[in-house]
């Protein structure tokens, strides 16, 4: 008998995944038994950093229950294709199942193998986010309407069971894998507190996905809100947005002064007027010839793009890009905003929020900047507020090193007074989906361009994008994003050498 391989569960990776808001996905293509004990390590890992362990067991059953069912499903599929019957026709549906449970234990090596070599997989995705743990189990067989039915109604009647007694005590039709078993994880649901909304089964064009989402407890969430607040609160070796800067803002917005007066203020600041005249000649801008002069510049940037300059000409100023870790987050930043930008230049042809779209690129990560510069008797007040409600160590530990730093950046954000479009950039670049509807253009760019470049370094796969984000771009496969990152890419290296020259 071959052992199993214990599979290593790294901690860094879990934590990264937390903080940075990008799911942890595990695949597989037959759920062996190594598999299945990874995915509860993986599960135990999440729960102890957030502080949930007491939640361990319902949930482990909940995702080992719609993992075998995803698996039984891809199973079930090779079946009927090897018995050439159409898994959609009710008639030949009735006599596939018919014999499928027999044959399939009868043979299970060759089904799995077979699965398999038809690249039919199951993945297992697990999102940490402020409010809740969402877990998504997929697999890539598009459950027939038949089956949906079957499981809406297992979903439906588990209302009336009060207790695991009572539903085995009822006669339930079990010759589906999403029998019994889905009826007691709606009971599981009820230990934790929560309903059958919290779950649901769906389908797309190329997939079946199970969703599962449990809310964490009113009390965590109110003390990591305090912390946050903690966090900006204490903060106060970071001066007032520039003065210089709120002169020029106050100007761009009366309308008594005119571009040639704006133009004026700034050219008395000398590091100001280089960073202008050093944008307004990018290949954002496309120049037919080189710009010199201050006044051709304001005239090119229009009060929108000065405006926006001056905002993260301000923040980095102040925020500083005096460590390595910090260059690194700006050159991210960097990045992300040339992304957005071609994204909306691209797909929306939205000329008139190009340019907004742009500075929530350059800083959606401002909230990461602060709290790398987070200095110790800061910590040592964060910690002692963790102390006194009773926030278990490990959870200090992750929202100091940035689990919650979107919050923390749009606090930041609505401390400078920031324009509201940008402070929402900034809160829900990892979650679009809870942005205001009249912002949700501005984030989504934003979003899917941080997920651009994830993608690009391996911190993330096409199937932890948000699918109404995609849907927007009209993006529809993972090829076209790959297509998309290489352009952007190199777009990128091109104006990034261009300014090195």
């Amino acid at each position: 008998m071959v052992e199993d391989h214990e599979m290593v569960v790294d901690e860094t990776k879990i934590k990264n995944s937390m903080r940075s808001g990008i799911p942890l996905t595990i695949t597989t293509y037959t759920l062996p038994h190594e598999i299945e004990v990874y995915i509860v390590k993986v599960l135990a890992v999440f729960l102890r950093l957030a502080g949930h362990e007491n939640l361990r067991d319902y949930i482990e059953y909940c995702i080992q229950e719609l993992s075998v069912n995803a698996k039984k499903a891809n199973t079930k599929r090779v079946y009927f294709m090897e018995k050439c019957l159409d898994i959609n026709d009710p008639g030949q549906y009735k006599e596939g199942m018919a014999n499928f449970k027999k044959d399939m234990f009868n043979n299970i090596a060759h089904y799995l193998q077979l699965q398999k070599d038809k690249g039919l997989y199951v993945k297992i995705i697990m999102l940490y986010s402020k409010d809740a743990l969402q877990i998504e189990v997929r697999n890539n067989v598009v459950v027939s309407k038949i089956e949906l039915i079957r499981i809406h109604d297992k979903i439906a009647r588990s209302r009336q069971y009060g207790s695991l007694e009572d539903a085995f005590s009822q006669v339930l039709d079990d010759s589906e894998g999403a029998g019994l078993g889905l009826v007691v994880l709606i009971l599981m649901l009820k230990k934790m507190g929560l309903t059958e909304d919290c779950f649901d089964i769906t389908r797309t064009e190329s997939e079946t996905v199970a969703k599962l989402v449990v809310p964490l407890e009113q009390t965590v969430l109110t003390n990591v809100s305090g912390i946050t607040k903690e966090i900006v609160a204490h903060i106060n070796d970071l001066p007032h947005f520039p003065e210089n800067i709120i002169r020029i803002q106050n100007m761009l917005s009366n309308p008594k002064y005119d571009m040639k007066d704006i133009a004026g203020k700034i050219s008395i600041d000398p590091a100001i007027t280089a960073d202008i005249i050093k944008l307004v000649n990018s290949a954002q801008y496309m120049t037919v010839k080189k710009i010199d002069s201050i006044s051709e510049a304001v005239k090119i940037l229009g009060i929108t793009g000065i405006r926006n300059l001056l905002y993260s000409y301000g923040t980095m100023k102040l925020l500083g890009d005096d460590t390595e870790e910090k260059e690194l987050l700006w050159k991210h930043s960097y990045k992300t905003a040339f992304f957005a930008f071609n994204l909306v230049k691209n797909f929306q042809h939205d000329k008139s929020s190009i340019e907004d779209i742009y500075l929530g690129g350059m800083l959606h990560d401002m909230g990461k900047i602060v709290l790398s510069a987070v200095n110790p008797s800061v910590n040592d007040k964060i910690k002692v507020f963790c102390e006194e409600k009773n926030i278990p160590p490990i959870m200090f530990e992750d929202i100091r090193a940035g689990m919650n730093h979107a919050e923390i950046g749009a606090l930041l954000a609505e401390k400078w007074n920031f324009p509201e479009n940008l402070v929402a950039a900034i809160r829900f670049h990892h979650t679009p989906g809870d942005a205001p509807e009249k912002y949700r253009l501005l984030v989504d760019s934003v979003y899917l361009a941080n997920m651009l470049c994830e993608l690009e370094r391996g911190g993330a796969v096409f199937e932890q994008i948000d699918g109404s984000v995609l849907a927007r771009f009209n993006i529809t496969s993972s090829s076209q994003i790959e297509k998309i990152i290489e352009a952007f890419s190199k777009g990128f290296n091109r104006e990034k050498n261009l300014g090195q020259a």
